[in-house]
């Protein structure tokens, strides 16, 4: 099937405490965002990268690509004014085709592997809708209008992940009867009402880089697999 991922690129970097939007943020050498596209671009070189950047931002990505040596070819459009007008934004690139897969990334999760965009990509195939998620293993309390806090049952709660993938044709109709909500938090929550969208156990690993803290953790998630890698390859040599 044809596929398409459309990577959502609008933080501003407050959190970060950081001069540049938290996309821009050098891990392991590069910018974060360019992480995210090679993440895709590894699972399929034929993906339809479609990237939605403010247009405030988008010389300074054209620079760093530059700067970066960074080739890979990608479709840029202007963000909206909510995550929400960006998706939107996006999809106005993606051909309406039974045939045709859509995911939906945050621009700071670059640490997505190839193994979970393939499992989200399976499920959206076979169930037309699909998003990671990982079980919460922490104790959960909910704060009551008293101040009192009151525990609730982690087993029926989950920490939802993107890539969130999509048959075309359902995340287009979504898009095009809903009208903007505070409740649309993900495109999953545009799609529910529709039909129930399938749960792909996520990982750890795939982080979204809103803090200094997060930075640091990917760095030394990065510096593991890396680590991994070489054993593996030095491995597979020795035999």
């Amino acid at each position: 099937m044809k596929k398409y991922v459309i990577i959502v690129a609008g933080g501003s970097g407050r959190r970060m405490g950081a001069t540049i939007p938290k996309q821009f943020l050098l891990l392991a050498g590069k910018p974060v965002l360019m992480h995210t596209i090679e993440a895709f671009h590894r699972y399929d070189a034929a993906i339809n990268i479609i990237l939605v950047l403010p247009e405030s931002q988008q010389d300074y990505w054209r620079e760093l690509c530059t700067e970066h040596n960074f080739r890979l070819k990608v479709t840029t459009v202007a963000g909206g004014a909510s995550r929400f007008m960006s998706v939107k934004n996006g999809l106005a690139n993606v051909q309406r085709a039974n045939d045709a897969l859509v995911a939906i990334q945050d621009g700071v999760r670059p640490l997505v592997t190839t193994k979970l965009i393939r499992d989200v990509f399976e499920a959206a195939e076979k169930h037309q809708a699909a998003y990671a998620a990982v079980q919460v293993v922490d104790t959960l309390r909910k704060i009551e209008l008293d101040g009192h806090a009151k525990e609730v049952d982690r087993s029926q709660f989950k920490l939802v992940q993107t890539p969130q993938a999509f048959l075309a044709p359902v995340i287009l109709d979504a898009y095009d009867s809903a009208s903007e909500s505070p409740s649309y938090t993900d495109d999953i929550s545009v799609v529910v009402d529709i039909l129930r969208p399938f749960i792909v156990e996520g990982s750890k690993e795939n982080i979204k880089i809103t803090t200094p803290e997060d930075l640091e953790l990917a760095e030394a998630i990065l510096l593991v697999r890396n680590l991994r890698l070489k054993t593996a390859i030095t491995t597979a040599c020795r035999k």
